[in-house]
């Protein structure tokens, strides 16, 4: 019998590469008592956005705000446009309870999975999710995710001291998408990453272990004990460097020709190799990436919610900040 998240699935049209649930309507986190009881979200790639969302506002008319009156390829342009390349249809009541659901386009994705485009996207897969759907056959696809799931613990490692717990490791991956998101500091819960790391470590190990088999020549984890020990010689971080997304190596060649000398990635990847201050450029990319990407698609998820939507959803978030201020 299909669960509650595909039946939610199947009311949507086809054509998508990859579907997947997530969140607190999902997954347990800690300081929510029901899974039941939280909204369910779901991201949707799809292959052609603009030919999805008509087919979509013809089915479900009522998941989209004012902006349906600008027809799909209004629709496609916000969507790619915009933000996060991500067009969120939210508080939609169904059978199955409360949804709210993205749509990106399959060429968006794989861009942010290979490359940190938004880190949007590829931060949440970051973390457990639940898939729905994956096109078996898209290489490519299959591919994309594997590289974004290496480049986290490569980013991890490089924040990370010699000596770390399973937990730091987990919540170090798993905060990576929440650095320099305003929302961390308006309307979200402010022990989030600590809730979802402490509610999901099984499935954190499940979706990390592999990875890092195939690391232990830099990386060894230790379940039973729940300490980690990785080599931290500057051969071991410029392997590191030289596997990080362009995004963020391009901020690093930015970073270090900020004197106006005009250095080659090779040259400024061997050189943050011995720099013990590198883990602090690392973080300010990933924070700049975050913050530009979060900002612009929740004030496009403004337009696309719409003012009243906007208010109930808004309202919700600052309630689970103030209780978490509580605790």
């Amino acid at each position: 019998m299909p669960s509650r998240y595909s039946r939610v699935l199947q009311s949507f049209p086809k054509g998508y590469s990859l579907a997947f649930a997530y969140g607190s309507g999902v997954f347990k986190q800690l300081g929510h008592r029901n899974v039941k009881d939280n909204m369910m979200d779901f991201i949707v790639a799809v292959r052609d956005p603009q030919e999805w969302h008509q087919v979509n506002m013809a089915q479900n008319p009522k998941h989209y705000s004012a902006l349906r009156f600008g027809g799909p390829h209004f629709i496609g342009r916000v969507q790619e446009n915009w933000g996060a390349k991500v067009y969120f249809n939210t508080l939609v009541p169904t059978h199955e309870g409360m949804i709210k659901y993205g749509v990106i386009s399959h060429s968006s994705l794989v861009a942010d999975l290979l490359d940190w485009d938004t880190l949007y996207v590829a931060g949440r897969l970051h973390k457990p999710v639940l898939l729905l759907h994956k096109e078996s056959e898209d290489e490519e696809l299959h591919t994309a995710l594997k590289l974004n799931l290496f480049s986290a613990v490569h980013t991890a490692l490089l924040l990370l001291p010699e000596l770390f717990s399973e937990e730091q490791l987990y919540i170090t991956l798993a905060g990576l998408s929440y650095a320099g998101d305003f929302r961390m500091y308006v309307g979200e819960d402010q022990n989030k990453v600590k809730n979802i790391v402490g509610a999901q470590k099984h499935e954190f190990r499940s979706l990390y272990t592999p990875v890092l088999k195939e690391l232990e020549e830099y990386v060894i984890l230790d379940t039973l004990s729940g300490m980690g020990e990785q080599d931290t010689s500057p051969p071991a971080r410029l392997y590191h460097l030289s596997m990080l997304p362009k995004r963020l190596q391009l901020m690093l060649i930015k970073e270090w020709n900020k004197d106006r000398r005009n250095r080659d990635l090779e040259d400024v990847l061997r050189a943050a190799a011995h720099d013990t201050d590198v883990e602090d450029v690392i973080r300010k990319g990933i924070e700049d990436i975050v913050k530009v990407s979060s900002l612009t698609q929740s004030i496009k998820g403004i337009l696309t919610a719409g003012a009243l939507k906007s208010l109930r959803y808004s309202w919700s978030k600052v309630k689970k900040m103030w209780k978490s201020l509580q605790r």
